[in-house]
């Protein structure tokens, strides 16, 4: 499939659209997700209690919107937070403002006043994507199993009554893939290492080097 090939995502659409949930690719060295319009389809799939925390999936940029008066973040932080999310891909713990609570669609990604955020928009899924512009997004695994690296994985673990939209040929299936590394920003902008994941592999084990290197990054 050449690069510039659309992604066969009308299974994904249709499940959606019926409140199931669906297995969605990234970009490498990410690994797939399991996403759903509702928190509920999304443990249902991974087999787990249906009021357990999920991110809330911010690809599309009214959500965002939606969001940014209720997050306890500078304007700086804001801009900081953004960036992680959409060009860093990594899956974030953003503090909400305790005096305006947010919305009651984002309560099953709220985790100790702060919303878990995932905000990666890949190219090939925008068609899909924006028609959806509100989903919840978890990594795709079936409970104490790691998330599927290659679209095999995720049908074999999650057989076929979970549409997975098969990428595998956009992406480096050889090397190694992982699911997201989780941060934790501050009302300031300060950074906290909460979870190893793809971005921060390639750092080595010291999760300050990573931290480092975003920090010159975003100019933070």
């Amino acid at each position: 499939m050449p690069a510039t090939a659309p992604l066969d995502t009308s299974p994904a659409a249709h499940a959606l659209t019926a409140g199931r949930a669906v297995i969605l690719p990234n970009p490498s060295p990410l690994t797939y997700v399991v996403t759903a319009t509702t928190p509920q389809a999304v443990n249902n799939a991974k087999g787990r209690p249906t009021d357990q925390e999920v991110a809330l999936w911010v690809h599309d940029d009214t959500t965002w919107t939606d969001l940014t008066a209720r997050l306890d973040l500078t304007p700086t932080a804001l801009r900081t937070a953004y960036t992680l999310l959409r060009e860093h891909l990594v899956t974030l713990l953003v503090p909400v403002h305790t005096d305006t609570p947010p919305p009651a669609w984002t309560t099953p990604a709220l985790r100790d006043g702060h919303l878990l955020l995932f905000g990666t928009r890949w190219h090939p899924l925008t068609p899909l994507l924006d028609r959806f512009p509100r989903l919840y997004v978890s990594s795709a695994n079936r409970t104490g199993q790691p998330p599927a690296a290659t679209a095999p994985q995720a049908i074999a673990m999650f057989g076929p009554e979970t549409p997975v939209t098969d990428a595998d040929t956009l992406r480096r299936t050889g090397t190694p893939h992982a699911a997201t590394t989780m941060l934790r920003i501050t009302p300031g902008g300060d950074l906290a290492h909460i979870r190893h994941g793809a971005q921060d592999q390639a750092h080595g084990s010291d999760p300050n080097r990573y931290l480092a290197h975003l920090r010159e990054a975003t100019g933070n």
